[in-house]
């Protein structure tokens, strides 16, 4: 049921688009993309809110970034650490406290290996929902955690189903973090109705842009098996990953 839910509210969240700022806002780059196919939703969102220390593109235009939400282990993280070992890529993994708690082994890898670890709350809470206290108790319990068990300070936070509103943003940033959306995001959580392989490597690398930030879940069975291919075919486009 816990998946289930969790699996729910990223399909629900993943497409609603910016309303007002005095509500809780869903995250979504959109369809429409401009003339150098990057998604218009995460321009604008880009434009709009990045003073706040929010984030949907990288300012390095000839750089893709690799992110993975890390809600659960449905045994296909190690593979994936495997092929970005393999191919020489660097990674985001953004954990929630069960994961970090539950999985230390591949924490320490993650760290070992050179990706970023990044913070997604330490129950998954709705950030909008959470009074100033509880919002920072939120980030600043994992926070410490991760630097208590693993020695590692974390500086980037992405919202749980990418629910926001401004006040969030800005009470994010005074914690020293930098809040971290996406540009790219396809219904890859879904574990039970998996995207077929080779339509969701089309998909992924159809949808190039310089400054992508793509998000992952390594829950997915056919990102794992895609993985090396998609980092080869972004590389052919001329992308650095």
């Amino acid at each position: 049921m816990k998946k289930l839910a969790s699996a729910l509210c990223l399909m629900l969240s993943c497409w609603l688009l910016p309303q007002t700022e005095a509500s809780a806002l869903g995250y979504g780059q959109g369809k429409a993309v401009d003339e150098h196919n990057c998604p218009t939703g995460a321009a604008d969102f880009q434009a709009e809110y990045g003073e706040y220390g929010a984030y949907a593109l990288s300012e390095d235009a000839s750089r893709i970034i690799l992110t993975f939400d890390q809600g659960y282990e449905n045994g296909y993280t190690a593979g994936i650490l495997d092929t970005l070992k393999e191919k020489g890529v660097s990674a985001i993994f953004f954990l929630t406290g069960d994961y970090a708690k539950k999985e230390p082994a591949l924490v320490r890898r993650m760290i070992a290996e050179g990706h970023t670890i990044g913070n997604h709350g330490m129950t998954h809470a709705a950030i909008p929902t959470l009074s100033d206290e509880a919002l920072e108790e939120e980030i600043m319990s994992l926070h410490r955690y991760v630097q208590e068990r693993f020695g590692y300070d974390m500086q980037y936070f992405r919202p749980p189903c990418g629910e926001y509103d401004l006040p969030s943003l800005v009470k994010i940033q005074s914690l020293g973090y930098r809040t971290v959306f996406w540009s790219m995001a396809y219904a890859d959580w879904k574990t039970d109705d998996q995207p077929e392989p080779q339509a969701a490597l089309e998909k992924l690398t159809n949808s190039a842009h310089g400054g992508a930030v793509y998000l992952l879940h390594s829950v997915s069975e056919t990102n794992a098996k895609i993985l090396g291919s998609l980092i080869d075919a972004l590389r052919a486009k001329g992308y650095t990953v």
